[in-house]
């Protein structure tokens, strides 16, 4: 007679097990914010930092050393303007970091890209009164792609929501001689209340209203792929599924429809959640998290985006 629990000793259960879950899978989200000469914890988020520019190279060169494959740079200028100049300013803080770090190590270096967190009325596009102008914006975000990828960056990742972005950024790209710039879209990106404490880390809450009106809403499954194909038929080379854990589902179903390299974002509030509930001690925080990216991973991510890099990579050196 089979029982189940043969194959559940230690040893054999990791043998046998089905998911394997990589450093090789992560990628760490930095801050960088133009205004600081040293870091500041950024409180919502237990373990993590806005950096001086300085402390970003500093620490994305300890990433390096520890294994972890790739960074995503997050941008806060000194300066915001309606129109999100210091997204596309090529003396720009994620520009200027991205050159620094790349000069200094080896990583894989991908760069947000989106106006958010450099207009002062926090949309990620321009606006007209309490509108978020979808045409107007694009060709700013082809701008800002050829300025990151002048300055070094390795993928550009756009992140907006604003359709036929993919279209302007690879137009642009291979117009200015950067057409082997990779491009990793935010595919499906939901209007999710998890993003909250990353809104404190990068500054990027907005004036008024919301984003539900470009970002996709959570009920939505069908959509999503709808969202995908559009961006893959205009030139994602990889497609991203945020947030991750309530959208497991989206991300199986983004891996099973088009086989494509696909990124899950394990977003601020599943990190903080999960950090938040192991400091008061209800739950074991590091098992937790390796079962949340695990789970990810089994959904059919490619690679991860997650605060927990760092540690992860500690873990397993």
């Amino acid at each position: 007679m089979r029982r189940m629990r043969r194959l559940r000793r230690p040893g054999l259960r990791e043998m046998v097990a089905e998911t394997r879950l990589s450093l090789d899978d992560m990628i760490q989200p930095i801050f960088v914010d133009e205004r600081l000469d040293v870091p500041m914890a950024i409180e919502a988020m237990p373990g993590q930092y806005r950096h001086s520019l300085e402390s970003a190279v500093d620490e994305a060169c300890t990433l390096d050393d520890l294994g972890v494959p790739a960074v995503i740079l997050f941008g806060i200028p000194d300066h915001k303007d309606e129109l999100g100049t210091g997204a596309y300013d090529e003396e720009g803080i994620v520009q200027r970091a991205t050159a620094r770090i790349k000069e200094a190590c080896d990583l894989v270096v991908i760069t947000d890209l989106c106006l958010c967190e450099y207009t002062s009325h926090g949309h990620c596009g321009l606006v007209s009164g309490e509108e978020v102008l979808n045409d107007q914006t694009l060709p700013l975000l082809g701008e800002a792609a050829v300025s990151q990828a002048r300055a070094g960056a390795d993928v550009v990742a756009p992140s907006g929501m604003m359709d036929h972005m993919v279209i302007a950024i690879r137009g642009a790209l291979d117009l200015e001689g950067f057409g082997d710039t990779p491009i990793l879209s935010y595919a499906a990106k939901y209007a999710s209340t998890f993003y909250g404490p990353f809104r404190e880390a990068a500054e990027s809450g907005y004036a008024f209203g919301d984003r539900r009106t470009y970002q996709m809403d959570p009920p939505n499954l069908a959509e999503a792929l709808w969202e995908v194909q559009l961006d893959i038929e205009e030139g994602a080379d990889m497609v991203m599924v945020k947030p991750a854990m309530p959208y497991l589902d989206v991300l199986r179903a983004v891996k099973d429809t088009f086989g494509m390299p696909t990124a899950a974002y394990q977003v601020s509030g599943e990190y903080s959640m999960i950090m938040a509930a192991a400091e008061r001690g209800w739950i074991d925080g590091e098992r937790a998290m390796i079962e949340a990216l695990t789970c990810i991973k089994r959904a059919g991510a490619d690679m991860i985006l997650t605060y927990y890099a760092k540690e992860y990579a500690k873990r397993v050196m």
